[in-house]
């Protein structure tokens, strides 16, 4: 597909997005202003239908016309995030790529876990099928040789990419880093995916990518009123609530707890307080004495 035909499909989605809803009017008014038109004052009437039905066997997004006020709108069939991030990555694209006089002002995150492996890792998972690997772990100094693995989901998660399958070696549901993997191959063999897993219930009581067999508990944090907007704009997790007072808020979640979350909170230093459960509070504090040890130790 021409790059150029791609963004004037991410431009038609992402006009209608801003809007709301938009009579043909306007959406010409748009196009006549876009670096796409060409000249032209509006989309011609075959182009647009072209266009809606490409952006619907792309993206699942189908732009539907109100009979009642002649407006189109979105109706994304796939109701989750994926469609948002696909748009969201193609604009941000779209737009850094016309600021190319500026580019030295922009400072942008490495993805590279994204680079080499994620293409045939989701055409494994179209297919699915096996795919093998070497993994080099962070807490194994020499790597593991040949996992052979069903990947079942893809998962980003703070600028690395994860994929989670069965390693058929022994049989369990694992998660692995793509920036640690190695020597992937697809393998011809194909697998059936289990019909009850579902990627936002596998995550859903887990922080991050850890996933444990521990029971989920109550988690109570006592948090200052700075940090307690950064909290309001990002969840530590999906099961977030607050209770505000004047001096701080208390912010309870429900989650398994894992050495990342440990970790998460420690990053907050003062600005966050475990109330509970007891188990949490003593590995957080345990954490900070051997902290403090690195510094009056002789």
């Amino acid at each position: 597909m021409a790059k150029n035909l791609l963004n004037r499909y991410i431009w038609l989605i992402d006009t209608i997005r801003r809007y709301g809803r938009i009579s043909r009017k306007e959406l010409n008014e748009c196009w006549a202003r876009s670096p796409y038109s060409n000249g032209e004052f509006e989309i011609p009437r075959r182009t647009f239908f072209n266009y809606r039905q490409n952006i619907e066997q792309l993206f699942s997004i189908t732009i539907e016309c109100d009979k009642s006020t002649y407006e189109y709108y979105l109706v994304d069939h796939q109701q989750g995030r994926m469609s948002d991030w696909l748009l969201d990555s193609f604009a941000t694209s779209n737009v850094l790529q016309g600021s190319r006089e500026v580019a030295s002002r922009i400072l942008l995150e490495d993805v590279p876990s994204a680079r080499e492996f994620l293409a045939p890792i989701i055409e494994a998972l179209k297919l699915n099928s096996v795919i093998k690997f070497d993994y080099h772990s962070h807490i194994r100094e020499q790597p593991t040789r040949g996992v052979v693995l069903e990947p079942y989901f893809l998962r980003i998660y703070r600028q690395l990419w994860y994929v989670t399958g069965r390693n058929t070696g022994d049989g369990k549901v694992k998660t692995y880093s793509l920036d640690r993997m190695s020597n992937l191959l697809n393998m011809p063999e194909t697998f059936t995916p289990p019909p009850d897993i579902d990627p936002a219930e596998y995550f859903r009581d887990s922080f991050g990518m850890m996933v444990t067999d521990d029971e989920p508990c109550t988690v109570k944090l006592r948090v200052d009123l700075r940090q307690a907007k950064y909290l309001h704009a990002l969840p530590l997790h999906s099961s977030q609530e607050e209770m505000v007072s004047d001096r701080y808020s208390i912010f309870t979640y429900r989650l398994r707890i894992t050495s990342d979350f440990v970790s998460e909170i420690l990053s907050y230093g003062p600005r966050i307080t475990v109330i509970s459960p007891p188990e949490l509070r003593e590995m957080v504090t345990s954490q900070l004495r051997s902290a403090l040890n690195n510094y009056t130790a002789e």
